[in-house]
């Protein structure tokens, strides 16, 4: 069955905020293997302008998607999360996330769509930090693979 389209708008509000620690941005960059110094070390990061290391583009994603639990495990929206794959991911930085940032993030259902079966629906999350200021926009595209032949959905 194809998700409810009058979901389409709703926005979720922010879950506990998220308090951006230095070292949290040092392990996920060499997590994913970027040597930045901007990411590692402050001295090399103030060089730049900034204030304190900053966050690789990526790292915003463990924050979004925890906000985008939110919309996943709405009853009401009837997605089932076992048969979700992540299908793409967008970033618009208003700035970067640096260490000592308290984000927040809102999710909303910007579209739902059924291709071939398969519900689609993008939620975008929406990075404020503590002043309220925008930081990044993001786009994460669910997709929950249609039931085979022969399986309940």
């Amino acid at each position: 069955m194809a998700l409810d389209q009058s979901f389409v708008g709703r926005s979720y509000p922010p879950v506990d905020s998220y308090e951006v620690g230095r070292e949290k941005i040092r392990e996920f960059a060499r997590a994913i293997g970027d040597e930045n110094p901007a990411y590692t070390d402050p001295e090399a990061a103030r060089k730049l302008g900034h204030e304190d290391v900053i966050a690789p583009p990526t790292f915003v994603f463990a924050v979004t998607y925890r906000a985008a639990a939110q919309v996943v495990q709405d009853p009401a929206l009837g997605l089932d999360y076992s048969r979700v794959v992540h299908g793409d991911q967008k970033f618009a930085y208003v700035r970067p996330v640096r260490a000592g940032d308290v984000l927040s993030v809102t999710s909303t259902i910007d579209a739902i769509k059924s291709l071939a079966g398969n519900d689609v629906i993008d939620v975008r999350g929406e990075v404020h930090d503590a002043e309220g200021e925008l930081v990044v926009t993001t786009v994460m595209k669910l997709v929950a693979r249609a039931a085979g032949e022969g399986e309940k959905r």
